[in-house]
């Protein structure tokens, strides 16, 4: 027991040290770090709406709790002190002829809930306003404005939060492996992606970025060198009817980046693929982005994906999700260059050459022998 728990640990760290670091992870989310940026925080402030609806769920409701109850308490010290100036408090013995500018505010706690009454609109019609003073009309119109401006922001933000089209992005879901096999007749990289909802994607637009370490002449290393990757489908790659799981490929040529790799050598690279899907929400017509990436790992050679769509007896067409990620190993070329060379090998044999030179020449034969 004690050498099997030993072997797990010993490959569980292994495995550790060979995971490799990723600047977007599975589900689209960007793995960096801003350090030592010069300008301050309070640029973010300025643009407080942006601000407002990336901060999570917990930080929103903590501010949106804390506007309202904030505003109510500040706003019941204001009515305090009006009700205070005036002398309509009950430490102050006001006489029976004394009209106060709030009735009924005793203290406090009644200022705060004549607070929360007023912004709110709930009105009760046991605390009210009188005419007595213009203050407190100024400060009851004020109040009532206040009220409706932190309603409208901070009912728009939470709104706005619902309905951003980042959520839509969660039912778009791309295969957790990408594979490498021949495709009409081609060498490519094949990834699959799908629509969990029957709502379509308006204007859809797929392509990729490679992202490796490169060099250049001049000795300058670079960090996340980006390099484009065209993926295409058979009806091309943009305005795509996204309305069942798609395949999705890449035609490894001699301009690609993928033209020197082979199924050996693959696993030794350093790259990221990551992939990116564009399109219009068709309820919201709200833009919407999909991002995922793949390492050298999750790129398997020499296997296509398992079929996933079939008809019914029905005469409907139904997806099978099981098997939208199963691959299927298939006969393929370990590297693209032994793929093009076998194929001018092949059209070179079915072509013939003449030889201007050559001239047939007829010899005659005789049948007197001579001795």
């Amino acid at each position: 027991m004690f050498n099997y728990l030993r072997k797990r640990f010993t490959s569980h760290i292994r495995e550790r040290s060979r995971r490799r670091a990723r600047l977007v992870s599975k589900d689209g989310r960007c793995n960096i770090e801003f350090g030592n940026v010069e300008r301050s925080r309070f640029v973010f402030l300025i643009d407080i709406w942006t601000t407002i609806l990336d901060l999570r769920w917990r930080y929103k409701m903590t501010i949106f709790i804390s506007a309202f109850l904030g505003s109510w308490f500040l706003f019941g010290l204001l009515w305090y002190v009006v009700a205070y100036i005036h002398k309509d408090l009950p430490e102050f013995n006001p006489s029976i002829n004394h009209t106060p500018c709030v009735e009924n505010i005793n203290g406090l706690t009644s200022a705060f809930l004549f607070s929360l009454e007023t912004q709110v609109t709930i009105g009760y019609g046991f605390r009210c306003v009188t005419e007595q003073c213009a203050t407190a009309i100024f400060l009851l119109i004020f109040q009532s404005i206040l009220g409706v401006i932190i309603n409208s922001f901070m009912c728009g933000a939470i709104l706005a939060k619902i309905s951003r089209s980042k959520n839509r992005a969660k039912t778009i879901t791309f295969s957790k492996n990408a594979v490498i096999s021949k495709r009409g007749g081609k060498l490519c990289l094949l990834i699959r992606v799908a629509n969990l909802r029957k709502s379509l994607l308006i204007g859809s637009h797929i392509y990729g970025k490679l992202l490796k370490t490169t060099i250049t002449p001049e000795g300058e290393t670079i960090i996340l060198d980006q390099v484009n990757i065209e993926f295409v489908v058979d009806a091309g790659n943009e305005n795509l009817f996204f309305i069942s799981p798609l395949t999705i490929y890449h035609i490894i040529d001699k301009n690609s980046p993928f033209f020197h790799m082979a199924a050996e050598t693959i696993l030794q690279q350093d790259f990221e693929l990551v992939v990116f899907l564009d399109g219009t929400v068709e309820a919201t017509s709200a833009t919407c982005q999909v991002r995922t990436s793949y390492i050298p790992e999750e790129v398997l050679w020499g296997y296509r994906f398992a079929p996933i769509v079939s008809k019914t007896k029905e005469g409907k067409y139904r997806v099978d999700f099981q098997n939208f990620s199963k691959t299927v190993a298939v006969e393929t070329p370990h590297c693209a260059f032994c793929l093009y060379n076998e194929k001018e090998a092949k059209a070179k044999e079915k072509k013939g050459f003449d030889n201007p030179a050559f001239v047939l020449s007829e010899v005659s034969e005789t049948s007197d022998t001579k001795m």
